[in-house]
């Protein structure tokens, strides 16, 4: 079949060559339509029970997470020029459009009494900035005289004021959020620096559009080293600007085709998908390696340009595609998983891949066809004399030091299996940036200050409707605000509770000692002004706190970033406690908001990660079963690839790396190009057994010494490119550069000292009829097709061989 494709390939190389460019220039133009994803979330399936008390809440409440909040800090502010620009501050966020509302003690509501209506209305503390000291001191008076707005707009402890910006949620799914925040970014720079005061900026929204940024800031710089690294690593090996210039046009069209995948999918770019392109640059050009290696070889041994090309198709086609399938599957595996994001990223991994397999199979040897045959320059990298004292370095270590090797690898295994004991699993909202980036500063301030900004909802349904204003429940949910204040981690809850107290104390004239819960007394008078308390009107006091029907009502309050570990033990605590002050029977209370779903969405993500890994070994088993039909050849061949995932996940205990989803990603994608070397080495390994009349120790022999340089080539490309992840600025990026360049660099190793050795020691037992005579043939010595039909040259010495 493959000398069949062969033929056709060269014969048509024209028509081949139009219909690739036509179809790159489709992709190109829908490339041009893909747009970054803004949306968060996509980790949990839709049929969770997080994911559905979510979208109840959003359904029920609106959007959480809706707030960017701006923070200043200073005795300083309290002077009438300061407060007047403060003020000033936030008249000026009011104006950007997707900004709705915007509360600070410079902009702030209070409730008067409304006898004629006999309700309560809003009214502004301030109409105007104070002019002198004593207006500001008087002002001030009376804002702490609002015990509703207590350590929720300012800490009179550390001097720190708050200002709340609430920002159109539907608009923030969009590409308009950007111009939102540099707004809001360009004004607050602005006030800082006319007022000589310290900002800070936080919330969800900013945290999301910061890493957008960095995301789109990063992508076509990594592309760009990654298209270098391996231009210039190309150029070095082949010493040839011609086969530098045909890689990298190769690699270059099918990262077009990605992206080109993406837009007819639907899929947008968010961090994962960012790293696609250079994933593809970084495992194609060890593709084009291998192919333009083969080539060379084959010349070499014939003299014969067109022969050499058309057994690259026919001799190396079905050995490449295995190799590239089993990379793949690394990524397709995570299509398994329930989560969009995964989803998304495997499909257009694999497609990256598998598009690559095949516009190299076409383009490499239709492209050399017309190029003039390799110069003795371009062929000396087959005989460098370092990589033979390499080569017959791993040779001789292989066929003499077995013990050794096999005592060093033992070592290093039982060692990082220590490691792996003290694994973790750990994640955090802003996990991927780092330590000193200003969005990690700011929210460490709001941490210090406020106790966080990340959302977190319990809603408690009373199961009856109008149950919300009850005593009862009224009283537990005082209670709970109660036990919530007991927590470092959490900061001042808001719920009906405030609402309710906030009418007495203004029913009473605004008195302070006033701001309490209703006694019997009270609701004589009060409640016919709370009638409209949570109708849905948009001046009613309680309509953020209570559906329409006042049976179900939310208890907000935000966290700190404590960690998916912490965060579980907190939430599993404050439910003991939840649920000893409400009845199981009476009431259903519910955990929920942005801080929840990420810690559902992470653990579920790292368990399918675990699932998605599981399928991918048992796939990669498959298809190396299908290549060498033995079972005693398959674990052979697992054996070095193993190690070196146990040896990573050692090393990640040792070094307190977390298991969380950018470092779980690692295995899954290193496996799978890992075992590509076994299936060069063992495929090689079988078709020297036929040349050599099974010769085993000769064939292991040759065999070793023919894929060694390929093998070594193609790891330095993987190794460098991977590698050059480490420079990102998000830590998920630079783990997974990290882990597996050493997980890639400890699978070379193993499958140059390793596998030789285990295939020498345990020769005669793995030996079978069924490994000689595989399902799939991928390495073929017969078949050339009749080079005259090709009439591309007149064919040069003949070859020697058969």
């Amino acid at each position: 079949m493959w000398a069949w494709l062969a033929s056709r390939v060269l014969r048509n190389r024209t028509a081949i060559l139009i219909l690739v460019g036509l179809l790159t220039a489709f992709m190109g133009w829908e490339a041009t339509k893909v747009r970054m994803n803004y949306k968060h979330g996509g980790l949990l399936p839709k049929i969770d029970t997080a994911y559905v008390e979510y979208e109840h809440f959003l359904r029920t409440f609106s959007e959480d997470g809706n707030v960017i909040m701006v923070a200043t800090q200073g005795e300083q502010l309290y002077t009438p020029e300061h407060f007047g620009q403060w003020y000033a501050l936030g008249q000026d966020l009011r104006t950007i459009q997707g900004v709705d509302s915007v509360f600070s003690e410079a902009s702030l509501f209070e409730l008067v009494r409304n006898d004629s209506l006999r309700r309560f209305a809003l009214r502004k503390v301030m109409d105007r900035p104070p002019t002198d000291q004593a207006g500001m001191d008087a002002l001030r008076a009376r804002i702490r005289a609002l015990p509703f707005y207590r350590n929720l707009l300012f800490n009179d402890s550390t001097k720190a004021s708050l200002m709340m910006v609430f920002v159109n949620a539907k608009l923030f799914d969009t590409d308009d959020r950007t111009k939102v925040i540099a707004a809001l970014e360009k004004r607050v720079d602005r006030w800082k620096a006319e007022s000589g005061l310290p900002a800070h900026v936080s919330g969800l929204p900013w945290v999301r559009v910061k890493n957008t940024e960095l995301v789109k800031g990063e992508m076509p710089l990594f592309m760009g080293l990654s298209m270098g690294l391996c231009a210039l690593l190309l150029l070095l090996f082949f010493r040839s600007w011609r086969v530098m210039g045909i890689c990298m046009g190769v690699v270059a069209i099918s990262v077009v085709w990605c992206f080109g995948s993406m837009a007819l999918l639907g899929y947008g770019i968010t961090i994962l998908q960012s790293v696609i392109a250079p994933l593809v640059i970084v495992t194609g050009v060890p593709n084009c390696v291998f192919l333009i290696n083969a080539y060379h070889y084959e010349y070499v041994h014939h003299g014969n340009k067109v022969k050499a090309l058309q057994r690259v198709i026919s001799r190396v086609g079905a050995a490449a595609f295995m190799t590239n399938a089993t990379t793949a599957v690394g990524f397709t595996t995570f299509c398994v998983t329930y989560s969009d994001a995964l989803v998304e990223f495997g499909w257009i991994a694999t497609i990256g891949i598998m598009v690559l397999w095949a516009l190299s199979m076409l383009l490499i040897p239709i492209l050399f066809s017309y190029m003039p045959p390799p110069k003795p320059r371009h062929l000396s990298h087959l005989e460098r004399k370092w990589l033979d004292r390499v080569v017959e370095w791993i040779v001789r270590m292989s066929q003499q030091h077995r013990p050794t090797i096999y005592a060093v690898t033992a070592i290093a295994t039982v060692i990082t299996c220590f490691g792996m004991l003290r694994l973790k699993d750990e994640s955090r909202i802003v996990d991927d940036l780092p330590a000193d980036n200003p969005v990690i500063t700011d929210l460490k301030f709001f941490e210090a200050n406020f106790h966080g900004v990340m959302p977190l909802e319990v809603v408690v349904d009373t199961k009856r409707n109008g149950g919300v204003l009850k005593d009862a429940t009224l009283k537990r949910i005082d209670r709970l605000t109660d036990t919530l204040a007991t927590y470092p981690q959490f900061s001042r809850a808001l719920s009906v509770v405030d609402a309710v107290k906030f009418t007495k104390q203004a029913f009473y004239g605004g008195d302070p000692s006033k701001y309490a819960l209703l006694t019997p007394t009270d609701k004589t008078f009060i409640l016919p002004y709370l009638e409209d308390l949570g109708d849905g009107r948009k001046g009613s006091m309680g309509r953020a706190f209570i559906d329409s029907t006042r049976r179900t009502t939310r208890v907000t309050v935000q966290m700190a970033d404590v960690g998916t570990t912490r965060m579980d033990a907190l939430l599993t605590k404050l439910r003991t406690q939840t649920d000893s002050i409400f009845e199981r029977d009476k009431y259903a209370v519910t955990f929920t908001g942005t801080c929840v779903v990420f810690l559902k969405g992470s653990s579920y993500l790292v368990s399918n990660l675990i699932t998605s890994l599981f399928w991918a070994v048992v796939i990669i088993v498959a298809l190396m079963a299908v290549l060498f039909n033995s079972l005693r050849i398959l674990i052979v061949a697992l054996i070095p690839n193993m190690i070196p995932l146990v040896f990573t996940a050692g090393l990640m205990g040792f070094f307190h790396i977390p298991i969380k989803p950018s470092t779980m990603l690692v295995f899954g994608i290193a496996l799978g190009i890992a075992v590509d070397n076994a299936i060069h080495f063992l495929a090689r390994y079988r078709l020297e057994l036929k040349l050599t009349g099974h010769d085993l120790k000769r064939s292991v022999d040759l065999a070793t010494r023919e894929v060694s340089v390929g093998i070594i080539y193609t790891s330095a490309v993987l190794l460098a490119g991977f590698a050059m992840f480490a420079f990102s600025h998000f830590g998920g990026i630079q783990a997974l550069g990290i882990l597996t360049t050493i997980t890639l660099l400890v699978a070379m190793l193993t499958n140059l000292l390793v596998l030789p050795s285990l295939v020498l020691s345990l020769n005669k037992r793995i030996m079978s009829k069924a490994f000689e005579e595989p399902l799939l043939e991928i390495m073929d010595e017969e078949d050339d097709i009749d080079i005259g039909f090709l009439k591309m040259e007149d064919p040069v010495p003949n070859d020697p061989r058969p």
